[in-house]
Order: structure tokens, then sequence, then C-alpha cells
């Protein structure tokens, strides 16, 4: 367990890493959704259910997948510096003073 506070966990991931995946899920729900009503205007409910069933499932995993391998390859172990192992700070010792409010 020593090993461990060697090093600092870093996510480095930015909206911008995952833009492009919300962008695709958004066009395979829209195409499900035309699908859907095209079929529905074609008098078959059922048929146009189960389509938007079928592509939301089918999809699903492979979103997931990408997501978390996304997130995953974007987590970082970095290693402390030894000025930095020998200065431990606790949570309750850290400042999160803003200076752009003024108490007083």
């Amino acid at each position: 367990m020593d090993r461990l506070k060697r090093y600092r966990v870093a996510c480095t991931l930015t909206f911008g890493d995952i833009y492009g995946q919300i962008i695709t899920w958004i066009i395979v729900i829209l195409l499900s959704l035309a699908a859907a009503l095209a079929l529905m205007g074609a008098q078959q409910p059922i048929y146009a259910l189960t389509t938007v069933g079928l592509i939301l499932v089918v999809s699903l995993p492979f979103l997931l997948f990408a997501f978390v391998t996304t997130l995953l390859n974007h987590i970082e172990l970095r290693p402390l510096e030894a000025s930095a192992e020998s200065s431990t700070t606790t949570p309750a010792e850290l400042s999160f003073s803003n200076p752009a409010i003024n108490p007083s």
C-alpha cells in the first residue's frame, strides 16, 4: 500500500475527447427516430417500435465501450517528486479561498 502513495492519479479527459462520440450517438438516435416515423407512416407501428428498440439495444454497448476506453486512456499515474513526498498535506490543510470574494 505504501507504493500507491508515490503516484498521483490524474484524469486528462476533456469534452473535446468525447465530442465526436456524442455527435455520432445523436446521429444514431435521429436516424432511428426517422426510421420509426417512416414505418409509423406506413401503418406499421410494431415494426417502428422494434426498429427503435433494436437500434438502441445494439448500439448502446458500442457507445459504452467507446466511452469507457476513452476514459481509461486518459487516466494517468504520475510519479510524485521527492519534494512532494516529504511535504504531505491533508485535505483540511488545503486552502480553498477565492480572492474575488471579500468576506468583510
